[in-house]
């Protein structure tokens, strides 16, 4: 089956581009003009991925996002932003967005990204890891379902998210630097110069899920001039992280 793409644009030139790249790679569709009617179609059909522009009318798509959010939806979303302004960036980011573009873009790199985020969220790396669950004291990580809890209580992320924990979990006490984890993540061609800073909002968003006390982290920690790491069992709670 297709997978449903919600592309929710108010620019007709900009849509139609996105809508005939997205058929041409096999996918459906789905268009909005404007962030009410996106977030009525969002909500109604649950598309398996959404790219959103942050300039709509209506509701922007900040408040879009943050509204699907609050309705469940875990689908990978990516910004669209006119400026190339850093508190757009961040903001999307802190609501739950897994990647933006900044206008003009190229199409071939959109679409790349598409493949990227839907084949971390959907395609066969839960079944290529073989089932593992990952256990850090009261922190479950199971890889097959793509589901995380901490103490018996679930913790919802967004596939950046859970994959940037996954990395680092899976080869505790190894720093990862911020590059590494943005190439990693990220696995198409693109420009990345400038990009590391967002690897800090999504950890800092994943230590507000999975821990305790985010300020104070236990397994997602800092390498302070280096990057990140998951603490092994002799350094949780023993190092802190910023």
């Amino acid at each position: 089956m297709a997978a449903t793409i919600l592309v929710v644009e108010d620019d007709p030139a900009v849509a139609l581009a996105l809508e005939v790249a997205l058929k041409g790679e096999g996918y459906l569709p789905l268009l909005a003009a404007t962030g009410d009617k996106g977030l009525e179609i969002g909500l109604a059909q649950a598309p398996d991925l959404l790219i959103l522009d942050v300039r709509l009318p209506g509701i922007d798509g900040f408040e879009l996002l943050r509204r699907l959010r609050a309705g469940g939806s875990k689908a990978p979303v990516i910004i669209l932003t006119a400026r190339d302004e850093e508190v757009d960036t961040i903001l999307g980011l802190e609501l739950g967005a897994d990647d933006y573009m900044t206008k003009p873009f190229r199409v071939r790199e959109l679409l790349s990204r598409v493949k990227s985020h839907l084949r971390r969220a959907y395609g066969d790396l839960a079944d290529a890891l073989g089932g593992r669950i990952i256990r850090a004291d009261e922190l479950l990580i199971d890889l097959e379902r793509r589901r995380v809890s901490r103490a018996g209580k679930k913790i919802s992320l967004t596939p950046t998210e859970f994959e940037i924990l996954r990395l680092l979990a899976e080869k505790p006490g190894r720093v990862f630097s911020r590059r590494d984890l943005l190439e990693r993540v990220r696995d198409y061609d693109a420009a990345i110069s400038g990009d590391e800073k967002t690897i800090n909002v999504h950890v800092s968003h994943l230590r507000d899920k999975v821990e305790e006390d985010p300020s104070n982290p236990r397994f997602v920690m800092t390498v302070r001039g280096v990057g990140y790491a998951f603490a092994d069992r002799s350094e949780r709670g023993e190092r802190s992280g910023s």
